[in-house]
């Protein structure tokens, strides 16, 4: 028990139950957290059907409404520490990202990273099925965001990500105030400013062909507003966790 793969949803019932059977038909013996905000079209339902066709290896965390991507993962990646597990993945349901790509994301970390991005934008990285004004957007985001931040990172918008356990227990969840598209690009941002090493994996990005896309105009002005934030945040937050002393208190 050492791989996490953490899956928040909001109406995934057209894929969540295809996107369980391709992870769990990998080798490596993956679990899966879904972690669902209310999902008015039955995806807990699903989740929770399916339980016991993969006893041990399926959980489900649900919470009431839509609460945003940034905390359903950060409920997620508690929920794993306390479970114990060393590999705590990000992915989303919908076949954008294909599950096959665990498995490279997983050896990144097993070989030395302590953060595996799966990245669009790395030679052998790409994207399939998205209009231009959206890949233009994404890669100026992209752009933008290295300039801002100075991260070393080719795609810090990238949701599909392997953490080491030592990565989470660092960073102090509680400095992280982005929620939607920001979120992403701020956990890297800690990662990086805690000296963790991260490395791109490429990856061949997919739109979804089924269920409703998230992203809105509200998103994305949260990621322009929040890198400038996040720079200026920088220069007085910290990222490391606190941890208590017996000798000290602090």
């Amino acid at each position: 028990m050492d791989k996490l793969v953490i899956i928040p949803t909001y109406n995934e019932q057209e894929n969540i139950e295809s996107i369980l059977k391709a992870i769990f038909e990998l080798d490596g013996d993956f679990h899966v957290l879904i972690v669902d905000d209310g999902s008015p079209d039955g995806t807990a339902d699903i989740v929770r059907a399916l339980q016991g066709v993969h006893a041990g290896r399926l959980f489900l965390e649900e919470r009431k409404g839509k609460l945003g991507l940034g905390t359903a993962y950060i409920h997620g990646f508690k929920w794993a520490l306390s479970k114990g597990y060393a590999f705590i993945f990000e992915m989303d349901a919908d076949f954008s990202h294909n599950p096959k790509d665990l498995i490279r994301l997983y050896e990144a970390c097993a070989n030395g990273a302590d953060v595996a991005i799966g990245s669009r934008y790395v030679k052998g990285g790409g994207v399939i099925n998205w209009p231009a004004d959206r890949i233009a957007l994404s890669k100026g985001g992209s752009l933008y965001t290295r300039l801002i931040t100075w991260m070393p990172i080719k795609d810090p918008t990238a949701g599909f990500m392997c953490y080491t356990a030592r990565v989470l227990e660092s960073i102090n969840f509680e400095s992280i105030t982005f929620v939607g598209y920001a979120f992403q690009i701020e956990m890297k941002f800690a990662a990086w400013k805690l000296g963790f090493k991260i490395k791109e994996v490429p990856i061949i990005f997919q739109d979804r062909t089924k269920g409703q896309s998230k992203m809105n105009k509200g998103i994305v002005k949260e990621g322009i507003l929040g890198v400038l934030n996040l720079r200026w945040q920088s220069l007085f937050k910290q990222y490391r966790k606190r941890v208590r002393t017996k000798a000290t208190g602090e």
